[in-house]
């Protein structure tokens, strides 16, 4: 039996007045998905537990199957994981984002321009990270160099602050009323104002302005959490299991769960990215001996907190030809029995930019077992099913349930 998850993150939507009040997934055209959720189970499922913050750590990890209240420590240590960093005990880690600010002389007076600096390139980022390392880091105090805008600060005998806002929460709203202001988030705030100090005329930067691109001119610190431990997921499912992401979250939850972490060229975690490389990749691993693959496309999440729903859509639709199309007609073809199961983590709605923790609809088929679906795929056919799923543990037990 080959399992076969394909995670549109931030995929779901509200319903909008330029789609005639329908949403993207009802509006994208995707007849791939739509033929599967006829011969599908379709349904609503809480990815995201009561009193936890929808973030695609939790959602990702309840959807893989593993509780969030048992095993989440924050984000950041997840992330930390697929960077390479050994965290002790007594670390504290948190997410450090390059993030656009505008230009009031005064930081409390500044607004969040853009969360992700304009998708600052991963070469560029590096030099402006290893540039605040040397000046930032001491016995204290480590940062680490990630991917695009995504970096990582770690606080030795560190202790969590618990008042940090995530940046694409509060894209273009003024930073003040978001600011740390806990004690130990006061020394976030130091670190972010000198970071200020340091990149605003920093050649990179100068550079980026005279391009055109905006300026990666601060630090901000949230996601923070400590050492994590998640049980091996061959241990958990009696798998051998992959991930496929562009992302240092996912990736760093597959090295965490011992899983196999499997690099795609051109993967960007955008609607840019190697779509068709992602489906061949998992293909090839199914091929070579998997059992499972999780599948992980972070466009339609980035095109949510963007508020470009032009993009969201084509990220749908590219999905739906782009990755699905392909790994479905190799499993049915295959002669092995398998199952699928297509969801977003969460919530990205165009109308808020960020993460909400609304159920989300999933199909999950069966090929050894014959089930009548919905004509389509979308939030208001799966709510009109009536099947309601508590939590993505309770979901993973229906996929892998023979």
């Amino acid at each position: 039996m080959k399992y076969v998850v394909i995670l549109g993150d931030g995929m779901a939507d509200y319903r909008q007045e330029i789609l005639n009040n329908k949403t993207p997934l009802e509006v994208a055209k995707k007849p791939n998905i739509d033929r599967i959720a006829k011969m599908s189970e379709v349904g609503l499922v809480r990815t995201v537990p009561e009193g936890m913050k929808p973030g695609s750590d939790v959602a990702n990890l309840s959807v893989m199957g593993y509780d969030p209240k048992e095993c989440y420590t924050g984000r950041s240590p997840l992330e930390a994981a697929s960077i390479g960093i050994e965290l002790l005990d007594t670390d504290v880690t948190a997410r450090a984002n390059l993030v656009t600010l505008s230009d009031e002389p005064v930081y409390a007076d500044k607004t969040m321009i853009d969360y992700s600096a304009g998708e600052i390139s991963t070469a560029e980022a590096k030099v402006l990270i290893d540039y605040l390392a040397k000046e930032l880091s001491n016995e204290v105090y480590s940062l680490y160099a990630g991917i695009s805008y995504r970096h990582c600060l770690v606080i030795d005998k560190g202790r969590v602050a618990g008042d940090l806002t995530p940046p694409h929460d509060i894209t273009g709203k003024p930073i003040k009323d978001y600011l740390p202001r806990s004690e130990l988030g006061k020394n976030y705030l130091a670190l972010m104002e000198r970071s200020h100090e340091l990149l605003k005329d920093h050649p990179v930067n100068i550079e980026r302005i005279k391009n055109g691109k905006r300026p990666a001119n601060s630090l901000w610190f949230w996601g923070e959490g400590t050492k994590p431990a998640l049980q091996k997921f061959k241990d958990k499912f009696f798998l051998n299991g992959g991930i496929i992401s562009a992302v240092d979250l996912l990736k760093g939850i597959g090295k965490l769960a011992d899983m196999q972490v499997i690099e795609v060229e051109g993967a960007t975690g955008n609607y840019d990215t190697n779509f068709s490389g992602k489906a061949k990749a998992c293909i090839d691993a199914l091929k070579g001996g998997l059992d499972y693959v999780y599948l992980h496309m972070e466009a339609p999440d980035e095109c949510g907190h963007h508020g470009d729903l032009k993009n969201k859509i084509y990220s749908i639709e590219r999905i739906d030809e782009d990755v699905v199309k392909p790994i479905f007609e190799y499993l049915d073809h295959s002669g092995e029995p398998f199952a699928m199961l297509i969801c977003p983590d969460h919530p990205t709605p165009i109308a808020t930019m960020t993460h909400c923790a609304d159920p989300v609809p999933y199909v999950l088929y069966k090929s050894d077992i014959k089930v009548t679906g919905v004509d389509s795929y979308s939030e208001r056919n799966a709510e009109s099913t009536g099947v309601f799923v508590q939590s993505g543990v309770e979901l993973s037990k229906r996929f892998f349930n023979k």
